[in-house]
């Protein structure tokens, strides 16, 4: 390729990238990560929960494998809160769509 095609193809490619930043910002103001609420819940259902499944089971996994360690220095309850509860919380108790940072209650 050359020099020319180079320099015109990342010109376009900033150009773009800047003409779509305006378009990220609403999207946030609505408290939706696409801009489109049904379009969160879509993501969520095939790509976050399953994943959260995923890091609940290997959390739990982890916290058994721990075990000696966590027990002597009395950090059971904190790594299967970190490990096991923070995922499941994340998959199971979340809003559809909500990918908003939760405390530990839940709000």
């Amino acid at each position: 390729m050359s020099t020319a095609l180079h320099k015109g193809l990342a010109s376009a490619l900033l150009a773009v990238s800047l003409g779509l930043m305006p378009i990220a910002a609403p999207a946030q103001q609505d408290n939706t990560v696409s801009g489109d609420k049904a379009t969160d819940m879509v993501v969520d259902v095939i790509v976050m929960r399953p994943l959260g499944l995923v890091a609940t089971v290997m959390g739990t996994v982890l916290t058994v494998v721990a075990l000696p360690f966590t027990i002597p220095s009395g950090s059971v309850e904190s790594s299967a809160r970190e490990l096991i509860l923070r995922p499941a919380d994340y998959t199971f108790r979340r809003p559809l769509g909500d990918f908003g940072e939760r405390d530990e209650d839940g709000r």
